[in-house]
This record gives C-alpha cells, structure tokens and sequence, in this order.
C-alpha cells in the first residue's frame, strides 16, 4: 500500500454505476438511450470537488469529457446519449478542486467583512500555477489574470467566465483520483429491448395436407404471421437432417422410413450447419424468404444448435472433435435418463479446441453473410462459459448488430451468467411462474436494476418442448392469459405458432410437457383458418405494445394492490409521454372473479387524481373511475383486462361504475 499516494489522493470514488461486477462484463443498452452514470464522491474536509465523466464509443479514439453534478448527499451524477451501437467505456476522475474552493471561501470572508489582501494573494498563486501546464499563448493570458487579483479590479476578474473556463482546462490533475477500470457499455440495437417472435417449423408450411413444405412456401404466407403483429420470425434448424439413429413420430427410437427426423439432429450427405436441407430448397429460396419478410417488417432468426448428427460431415472429417466412451466410439447426448441417440455433443476441450471454436464461428459468419442478424442459441448452458464469450464477442467486432438469444432454461445464475458474457435475449422461467405471488416476484426481479443492467427477459408462453400443465387443463382462458403476460409484462416476447393460436394442449402422455404427435418429430397441417384460433387476440395484444408508449419503454411492471387472491394487476408508465398501462389478468381464469383495485398512484404521476377516464383496449370502451374505488371483473370469457390510464380533473363528472366482462 503506497501511503504517500493515498495522502495526495484525498478523494474517494464509491458505489460507481452503472455497471456489472466492477466492469468485469458490460452494461446493456439501447441505442438511443441516455446513459445516467453516478458514484458517491468524498473527500475529507471541506473543499470543492471537480468531477469529470470521460466516454467513449470503440475501443480506440477520443475520449469525450464532461462535468458532473453533485446532487445532493456526495451523489454525483452526469449522462450522455449512446447514440452508436457497439462497445463503449467510461471512467471517472476526481479531483480536489483548489481554485473553487478559494473562490467559495472568498465569497464567505468578504461577506463577513474580513480583511482579504492575503487571500488575494494566495489566489493570484493558485491561478499563475496553472499556467505551467498551459500552452505559452494560454500561459500569457493566464498570468495576466494572477497579477490582475492583486489588482483594484480583482471583484471583475474573479466573477470572469473565462478565467474559471481557464482554471479547469489547466488545472493540476497530478494528485487526481481516476477510477481504475473503465465500465465497457454494449449498445444493441432496438430490436434487442423490443421485440414479437413467431416460431415456425418451414416444413410444415406447405401448399398441401403432408406435403414437405419448403421456404419459398413459407414466403407466400408471411403476411399470416405479420398480420398478428410479430417482427421475427424464428426458423427451427433448417439446416440437412441426419438418418442415423433418427427419432420417429412422438421420439420414438425406431423410425418409419418416411419419418422426417428432428430438425436439431443436424447434418447428413448433404451437409451440415452451412447446408440447407434439400426438400427446404435452395439459397436462391433463403434469400427470396429473407428478403420477402424484409419487405412487411420481418427480421428472419436462425437456429444456432451447436451439436451434430452421427451422419453430419465433421463426424468422419473431424472426430477428434467429439466426445468419446471409452471404448473409443463416439459419445451421443444425453442427460440421464434422457437419451438422445440422433446427437452428438462437441469436446470444446479436445486438444483440437481452437480449430473446433474456429470452425463453429465460422457457421455463424456463414449466415451473418447470408443476412441473417439473429440467432436463437440452442441450449448455451451445456457449453462452456469462455466459448460463447469468445465467439460473441469475435462476431461483434465486424458485425456489432447481431442479436443472440438464449434457449437457456436451466439455474437461475447459470442464465445470469450468459447474459453477462453476451447474449442479447435469454429465454426465462416465465413458462413455470403460474401463482399471483411468483409471477410478480418474478416480473420484478427480471425488469430491475442490477439484473437489468445484463440480462434482457424473452417471455414465451410455449415452446416445442414445454407445453406446461396450466394449458394443458385451463383451456382457452389459460391461453388468454399467459399470452397476455407474456406480451404486457416485458419487452420481449414469442411463441411457438401455430400451436399457441390454435391451442394445442395435448401432451405425449400424463405429467409430460412434451406435445402428442409433436412437430418436432413429423410434418403438421396447421388449420390458422379455424375459427376458435386465439390469432385476432394475439394481434390486439401486439397492436396495444405498440400503440401504448409505456409497453415500449421497458420499465420494471409497478405492481398495483388489488384483493382477490388470483387477480394478478400490473402498471405500465412512461413519464416522458405520460402513458400508463393498467393490466389485470385472473390466474385461475375458470373462475370468475371480481377485485378491488388500489393504485399505488405516486409511482404513476397520479398524486392528486381523484378520478381517472380507463379506456378499454381489448373492448375500445371507455369508462369513468373513483381512483379510490375502482373494482375489476375478469370473467372465463374475458379473463384479461387492459386498460389505458388518464387523469381528469378535480371535480369530474359522476363516475359509472365498471362494467363486469360479458
């Protein structure tokens, strides 16, 4: 410990944010965003302090100096907007600042009436010293400034803006305290906050009932998928499909020959993870669907499963690069009792491991090429930590607008620690919170500062390995429901289509969330003509997340009070607009139920609103409330309320009460 540095540096930097342990990963934002970066600033003693925010975008170049602001309680404070995407740093510095606090001070003895000649003089010395560090025109106008304190016109100079401009460029900063590491920032782009995802197997968007669908067909039914308002479009894997050990319908071992095969087991003859399955088409048909989507607002996400089948190309070129039993064949998946004979993992410890991380980044520049600038990670937490933040960050160097979301549904801090080395999106245990407490536990804890600060939630109420047991029993006001939470609650948000819309709720058998005759395993005709499909809800939801300003601006929910004990309410504010989102959803939607609700109204700008106009967004009502007597009905028909918030006057009209759902 050097003491004598300690005793120069008298000012203390405390609590810097934001920022992700220590720096150690970076913070996440938005393009756009105005950074607030803050730190508890000390010193001992009474003197001034000058502090100072240094940013910059890259990882070379200018840094951008700004002053900051004490405001209140050694909190300081300054921002700036992060107006590129990419990697920015900042780092703070402090100093004590000897020229304002003489100023200060000399404020105070001349208003005590005190004798200030030997004060002057001192200050005169504290200006002529920063002429040393000055360029020699600067160095001039510096000193004439000392001699002109000592000077009958010394109240003129020392109210002089440039003279104060002066002592803050040239100020000595030797005895100046910085912050040691600078904080890295990533800035994504908007999609990365906000964003609708539909999940589609291409194979099952043919023309005709059992046809192979390809993705030129896929292309001519987008508007379907734009029409309910989503703006990526996730492809399962379409890369060949391998045949050995191929799992038939309903993941059985022994498959009929005409068995498609799970499009996760990747790689046969034809190819691997730079290959497109043959009956899906061509590049020519990859690019018409990509740039199709691009035409009606669609960006195309890519399956990223980083494993093999037996049969795909790198098994016979590379084998050095897979797991292996002991008695030297190669090793397939599996996660006792889970078996999955049709894959085979990668050994990212082989002694061939740079070769092999190479060869996977390489898959990912391959598509990168191709246009694509998402990719949906196929199960991140069964590789190793150091792999994805190498080949992140290695494709953010050239291309820092790729998105990376995480299929990761495993520990909590295991899904922690992958969106600090990187991934953008991550998948959530949205599926699994079903009570009113855990479920807004859970909203809290993901939209809030620190866990904020790395990791962005993606909500799905489905996937096509998790169909959960709430839809399989609660029927259509379930559906309803969990779409609606999923959709209001974060930014973020997707489901596996068509079995959301259409309902499917049946599992393989008793206890399993795996879907009967899953389209994992064969081709599905989809009727998205049904009249019981939940489509026309799901485009109302998406419409209402971009109508209403607050769903936007990602902001944790506000929890609201209301007391039945299966009515879940949550607000949605924007200060910057003064919209306000007021959600209700019944968690045991067979049920009808009525709540009181009380608004926690500080928190949504309400202090003083007595009455309030709801207006309706599922039913484009509108209605009059008592803020303070405000009763919500969700009924098996309509078990989701939405509301937008307004506040009328002090002395409004006599409020009609709220009507019950039909």
């Amino acid at each position: 410990m050097d003491l004598s540095n300690q005793l120069r540096r008298r000012v203390v930097i405390d609590r810097v944010g934001p920022e992700v342990d220590g720096g150690r990963f970076a913070v996440k934002r938005v393009r756009g965003d105005e950074v607030v970066v803050e730190a508890d600033i000390v010193c001992d003693g009474h003197e001034e302090l000058d502090c100072r925010l240094h940013v910059r975008h890259g990882e070379t170049g200018q840094w951008t100096v700004m002053p900051m602001e004490c405001v209140g309680n050694d909190l300081w404070k300054a921002s700036f907007i992060a107006d590129r995407i990419g990697l920015w740093h900042y780092f703070l510095t402090a100093r004590i600042d000897a020229f304002g606090t003489w100023l200060r001070d000399l404020g105070r003895r001349a208003q005590a009436g005190d004798n200030l000649q030997v004060d002057l003089i001192a200050g005169s010395q504290i200006v002529a010293a920063a002429a040393h560090t000055a360029p020699a025109a600067i160095a001039v106008e510096i000193e004439r400034f000392a001699m002109q304190l000592r000077s009958p016109a010394w109240k003129e100079i020392i109210h002089s803006d440039r003279l104060r401009e002066l002592m803050t460029l040239h100020a000595d900063c030797r005895d100046e305290t910085r912050l040691d590491t600078p904080r890295p920032i990533w800035v994504d782009r908007a999609r990365a906050r906000f964003s609708s995802w539909y999940e589609v197997f291409p194979r099952s968007w043919g023309r005709a009932p059992g046809e192979h669908g390809t993705l030129s067909d896929l292309a001519d039914r987008l508007d379907y998928i734009r029409w309910m308002g989503f703006d990526v479009l996730y492809l399962t894997p379409i890369h060949p499909i391998g045949k050995a050990f191929r799992k038939g319908r309903n993941n059985r071992l022994d498959a009929a020959p005409d068995d498609v095969g799970s499009p996760w087991g990747i790689g046969s003859v034809d190819g691997g993870h730079t290959a497109i399955h043959p009956q899906l088409g061509s590049f020519d048909d990859f690019e018409r669907l990509r740039q199709q989507a691009e035409s009606v607002g669609i960006e195309l996400a890519l399956d990223l499963a980083v494993q093999c089948s037996p049969d795909h190309p790198w098994v016979r070129e590379h084998p050095e690069w897979f797991r292996h039993r002991a008695d030297g064949t190669i090793q397939y998946a599996e996660n006792p009792p889970k078996k999955y004979q049709d894959i085979v993992p990668f050994d990212f410890q082989c002694d061939q491991w740079r070769q092999l991380w190479e060869a996977l980044g390489g898959v990912v520049r391959f598509w990168v090429e191709k246009g694509v600038r998402i990719f949906r990670v196929d199960n991140p937490h069964t590789k190793p930590f150091a792999f994805w933040e190498w080949l992140i960050t290695d494709i953010h160097r050239t291309h820092p607008d790729v998105l990376f979301l995480a299929e990761a549904f495993t520990r909590p801090k295991t899904m922690y620690r992958l969106g600090k080395l990187g991934f953008t999106q991550s998948y959530t245990y949205f599926t699994w919170r079903t009570e009113k407490r855990e479920t807004a536990d859970y909203l809290v804890e993901v939209t809030t500062p620190p866990v904020a600060d790395f990791f962005r939630p993606n909500f799905w109420p489905n996937t096509p390995d998790i169909l959960h047991e709430t839809l399989q029993e609660g029927g259509r006001p379930m559906f309803l429901v969990r779409l609606a939470l999923a959709a209001l609650s974060v930014g973020n948000w997707g489901i596996y289509g068509a079995a959301m819309e259409l309902l499917e709720a049946t599992p393989r058998e008793p206890g399993s969330e795996e879907y009967l005759d899953s389209e994992k395993y064969e081709i599905k005709r989809w009727n998205i003509d049904s009249p019981d499909s939940l489509a026309a809800f799901i485009r109302c939801l998406n419409e209402i997340r971009h109508a209403e300003p607050s769903l936007a601006r990602v902001r944790p929910p506000l929890i609201q009070a209301i007391d039945d004990p299966h009515l879940l309410a949550w607000c949605r504010y924007d200060p910057l607009s003064g919209n306000r989102v007021l959600v209700v959803v019944n968690m045991q939607p067979d049920v009808p139920r009525r709540g009181r609700l009380t608004l926690d109204r500080k928190p949504l700008g309400l202090e003083g609103a007595t009455t309030l106009t709801a207006h309706d967004l599922l039913n484009e009502t509108e209605q009059t409330w008592l803020s303070d007597a405000i009763r919500i009905t969700c009924t098996p028909e309509e078990p989701v309320r939405v509301f937008r918030l307004e506040p009328l006057d002090a002395t409004p009209a006599e409020p009609t009460p709220e009507t019950p759902a039909a």
